[in-house]
């Protein structure tokens, strides 16, 4: 007879992401929240982080706003995520808090251009807002809306 082992099941941090991910789904209705409102849960988000996480997010939002304007702020499992014209995540900013992780990371789904070759990465990990992670951060983005600028 097969025996089967009791599965830990998701952690708290993982339930939380999931219940926040239901309240942004049911906020936005049949026909979609307001842009404003998401840009608000984005920001409201970022406000929410402690210090460390909050300074990063902070900053990237900055650069995602001015290196890709044609995405637009929203919550994704409550964190700052930035999607395309079809609504479409394609960046996120994972806070170290969020999962008690040693860092934030940066990370990039499907819809990012992201692809080189046959392996490439799709999440960064974050542990300063200085000129030259900003700088690259600026680059990662460009490059993931298929900005040539």
């Amino acid at each position: 007879m097969p025996t089967t082992t009791k599965s830990p099941g998701f952690s708290d941090a993982e339930k939380a992401a999931m219940k926040a991910r239901a309240e942004e789904m049911r906020a936005s209705g049949r026909g979609g929240a307001k842009k404003a409102d998401e840009a608000q849960a984005c920001l409201d988000a970022i406000a929410a982080m402690p210090e460390e996480d909050r300074v990063l997010a902070e900053r990237v939002h900055t650069i995602v706003a001015e290196a890709a304007p044609d995405t637009r702020p929203k919550t994704w499992y409550g964190m700052p995520a930035y999607v395309d014209a079809d609504g479409k995540v394609v960046c996120f900013f994972k806070p170290a808090s969020k999962f008690g992780a040693r860092y934030a990371t940066l990370g990039f789904n499907d819809v990012a251009a992201l692809d080189d070759g046959e392996i490439w990465p799709t999440e960064y990990a974050v542990t300063s807002a200085s000129p030259a992670v900003a700088e690259t951060i600026e680059r990662i983005v460009r490059k993931a809306v298929g900005s040539t600028d």
